[in-house]
């Protein structure tokens, strides 16, 4: 295995095992989770793949096959947010959130290897968390289920590596089960594994990364979030969580000018925040309107939702970009079920639901606009249900 032979041959010595955790990819539900709305993502075949030892001297090594940068050396006393940059932040941070929570890591050698693609909006850095995470929950025997790891890891990243995600992308690594979609309520992280067989229904899902990344995603994550706060607060609730679907137009109608500058918010402006108002709790109820349709085995119905969710998510939530539209505007032309950007936006990529006859036919169509508008030809594959994390030697 080569992720056991590089770590033999940085540090001198044999792994004590072999862990992988994948990528995701979100079928519905965007920037629901941290208003402890409904996601429901399914894992990738793409994974982050870690050889790790245990150390009891209280230093951690890690090594990344995928970066030009060799062994970082770190005291894990010493191990303080906001403290590093750079790919390490991301198994730093756990060991940061594990030793925190009052667990006896003493240090680890690590070698890190992923084919999750990077700056795809396809959760690569909860990977680097994840296997992290269950490779020294394992050798250290500390007990902590998947739920419980990917709470971990999502702190890790909060407040270690100073990015504000919620809870989805580390759910998705740690639980997903293959051949099914994660019906994950972030409130309280019920979850429930929903079959997606898509070979069944002569369906392909696919994934279509634009290999762009714009800078207007510099900061907009936080500006949304900040944004929902405020109109979760205007709103007299904990969270938009709290608002039913039937009850957004008397809530929107609620958010005046006067009640939103009540809040002193210097952030998003009063439109902004119904826009996004708007946004979270019609995409929350796109969630169970898909879950309604899986159950039904009414797979091809689920198309329309993608694209409806599309709009919202460049309309209302405008976290979309040129060419993201470009893909759903092409792919539903050529025939696809629906389609829709997915992830935070601003670059990354999009979901499309096609026939299986048509994968190839949809995909071409894509390649061709992106290739007449002179963008970066973009990188096309099935999304296959795949499992989470897990110990592979």
């Amino acid at each position: 295995m080569a992720v056991t032979d590089a770590f033999r041959e940085l540090y001198g010595y044999a792994p004590e095992g072999v862990w992988a955790a994948p990528g995701r990819v979100n079928l519905i539900g965007e920037y629901t989770d941290f208003n402890d709305g409904f996601v429901m993502p399914l894992a990738l075949p793409h994974t982050a793949v870690a050889a790790v030892a245990r150390r009891a001297d209280g230093v951690l090594r890690v090594h990344s096959a995928d970066v030009d940068q060799g062994v970082v050396e770190l005291a894990v006393d010493e191990l303080a947010p906001r403290s590093g940059s750079g790919w390490a932040v991301y198994p730093a941070g756990v060991v940061w959130a594990l030793r925190e929570a009052g667990h006896p890591v003493t240090g680890a050698d690590i070698h890190l290897g992923s084919t999750v693609p990077t700056g795809a909006g396809l959760s690569s850095s909860a990977a680097l968390e994840v296997v992290t995470a269950l490779a020294l929950n394992d050798l250290f025997g500390l007990g902590l289920g998947g739920d419980e790891l990917a709470v971990l890891a999502q702190r890790a990243e909060n407040a270690f590596a100073g990015v504000p995600c919620g809870i989805m992308d580390q759910m998705a690594s740690a639980c997903c089960t293959e051949g099914h979609a994660l019906f994950l309520d972030t409130r309280d992280l019920t979850r429930r594994q929903v079959p997606f067989d898509l070979p069944a229904h002569d369906l392909q899902l696919l994934v279509v990364d634009t290999r762009v990344k714009h800078a207007l995603g510099d900061g907009a994550y936080a500006q949304r979030r900040a944004g929902c706060e405020a109109g979760a607060r205007a709103l007299g609730v904990r969270t938009l969580r709290e608002i039913p679907y039937a009850q957004l137009p008397d809530a929107l109608g609620r958010l005046s000018d006067a009640v939103i500058s009540r809040e002193e918010h210097p952030g998003p402006q009063a439109e902004e925040i119904r826009r996004y108002v708007r946004h979270v709790v019609s995409d929350n109820h796109r969630v169970e309107r898909t879950i309604a349709l899986l159950d039904a085995g009414d797979l091809r119905a689920v198309g329309p939702v993608l694209t409806e969710g599309h709009a919202s998510l460049r309309d209302d939530l405008r976290v979309s970009c040129t060419e993201l539209d470009l893909v759903v505007a092409t792919a539903n032309a050529a025939g696809a079920l629906g389609a829709r950007m997915t992830g935070g936006g601003f670059g990354g990529s999009a979901v499309v639901l096609v026939e299986q006859d048509a994968a190839d036919r949809v995909a071409k169509e894509v390649k061709d606009a992106f290739a007449a508008a002179g963008h970066t030809a973009p990188r096309i594959f099935p999304a296959v249900p795949s499992g989470g994390a897990r110990r592979v030697r």
